[in-house]
């Protein structure tokens, strides 16, 4: 059986991989998949060093193998905060305003992906299938080929894909993308991000797409497909039973004292429309002041790329607003926004989601979101919470029972709240049953496994989870 090959632009190390709740899911699932096929995890180390010299620190635990590489400080500065988080991360959220070109950042993302290839080049066996993660190393497959490389390789974008007219302000976005056209195999979260990128290769590239996402491209066929990334269920949902989770959702239940309560769990980011919601809440307080002091938001938001200006600003920015709504509607015994600048273990979080009676998930555009998943496994299905979904994430398209708004529009999102408010216990459990399933059924371990499928070109196994 071939070996499994997987590069990330970080990989955890393998100490970090010892509890499997302590994880997120898609760690979990790759290392499954990595201890059933035997093969390496590759990335940077997450650490800088003053000269880089291509060392691999190879380590070994639980049946998984890791090799890491250090990076330069300039590597990080132009590669990672540059062109992958102020270039590439705002355009594929269609935030082309917050996008910025600079020739050093596209210069610093070819060497580290340059780096990348010669230190894992390597390490790569006849028959070995390599398994490329997401927008950081977009031109890695090109890269390897240049090097002899003749191995099946796919590539999964866990991000959004732009439309085309959004794309073509990306100075040499043909480069770039036909870069990509040297795997095999290239996923995508959602249909809708499939049918943007099949656009682009018709329109812009005028080679041809076949219905079923075939592209030919210099006598080689690659296939372009939709995997929705899922929850690791078995595990999200044992971890929500357990003694912390309990002990969670009785603190977060008590300190409510009765009260409605609202969670948003999200990366400090953009794109997950944190301002619009605060805004949205704070709309809903001045229009049902009848029902106001009945409610509580919970946001959590831990903070993310702090070496980025523009998400320095966010924080302000939520600080601000959150202190500007508090002060227009809390009183002595009350405040109606609880903003925590921090993140929780999972198995924390699964009792808070537990505890609220919604979970609001309003990201501006988001390529598939797992809090919306998490928070659905985390309910009890005898008396659940309202799941409010922004329809502008991937996940969309697999929870219509959800309800599904514009986070852009205050307006309709305070309606929603107050919808899921009133809503009635029947209705709450019909779609909370037609969401579990769903949930249940595309989990991760089923989206590693299907993609490894068609990598290696082999029906997928029966699904036994």
């Amino acid at each position: 059986m071939s070996r499994l090959i997987v590069v990330s632009n970080r990989v955890s190390a393998p100490k970090a991989m010892g509890a499997k709740g302590a994880q997120g899911g898609l760690a979990v699932a790759l290392s499954a998949a990595l201890g059933d096929y035997g093969g390496i995890w590759f990335g940077w180390s997450g650490q800088e060093t003053d000269t880089f010299t291509g060392h691999l620190d190879m380590q070994r635990n639980q049946g998984v193998t890791t090799a890491t590489i250090d990076l330069e400080p300039q590597d990080v500065d132009e590669y990672y905060n540059g062109y992958a988080n102020r270039t590439l991360w705002p355009l594929f959220h269609y935030r082309i305003d917050l996008t910025e070109y600079d020739r050093n950042f596209g210069e610093g993302y070819e060497r580290v992906n340059a780096r990348f290839a010669d230190s894992v080049g390597p390490l790569i066996e006849p028959g070995d299938l390599v398994w490329i993660q997401d927008y950081h190393l977009l031109p890695l497959a090109s890269l390897l080929r240049g090097k002899g490389l003749k191995n099946r390789i796919g590539l999964f974008l866990h991000t959004p894909w732009p439309p085309t007219r959004l794309l073509v302000t990306l100075p040499f976005h043909e480069r770039l993308v036909t870069s990509m056209l040297a795997c095999d195999l290239i996923g995508f979260q959602t249909s809708e991000w499939l049918e943007s990128f099949l656009h682009y290769i018709d329109k812009e590239l005028g080679l041809p797409v076949s219905p079923d996402g075939e592209i030919e491209y210099e006598g080689r066929t690659i296939q372009a497909r939709a995997f929705p990334i899922g929850i690791d269920y078995a595990d999200f949902t044992a971890g929500a039973k357990s003694p912390e989770a309990e002990a969670s959702y009785q603190k977060l239940r008590q300190s409510t004292r009765g009260r409605k309560v609202l969670i948003g769990v999200d990366r400090l980011d953009y794109s997950k429309g944190l301002g619009e919601r605060l805004d949205s809440f704070g709309r809903f307080l001045t229009d049902n002041p009848e029902m106001a002091k009945d409610v509580v938001l919970l946001q959590i938001a831990p903070p993310s790329r702090g070496d980025v200006a523009s998400y320095q600003q966010i924080r302000e920015d939520l600080e601000r607003k959150a202190g500007h709504i508090n002060g227009a509607h809390a009183d002595v015994a009350w405040v109606p926004i609880r903003y925590v600048n921090r993140g929780y273990p999972r198995t924390e979080l699964a009792g808070f989601y537990r505890a609220a009676d919604i979970g609001l998930v309003t990201p501006l555009r988001d390529g598939m979101n797992l809090v919306a998943k998490e928070y659905v496994a985390a309910q009890n299905p005898e008396d659940p919470g309202v799941l409010i979904l922004s329809r502008f994430a991937g996940a969309a398209l697999q929870m219509p029972d959800a309800v599904l708004v514009n986070p852009m529009s205050s307006e309709e999102v305070s309606i929603a709240i107050k919808y899921a408010l009133d809503m009635s216990k029947e209705e709450r459990i019909e779609r909370h049953t037609k969401l579990l399933a769903s949930v249940r059924d595309s989990n991760v371990e089923n989206w590693t496994r299907d993609f490894i499928a068609d990598l290696s070109g082999r029906t997928p196994a029966p699904d036994l989870i």
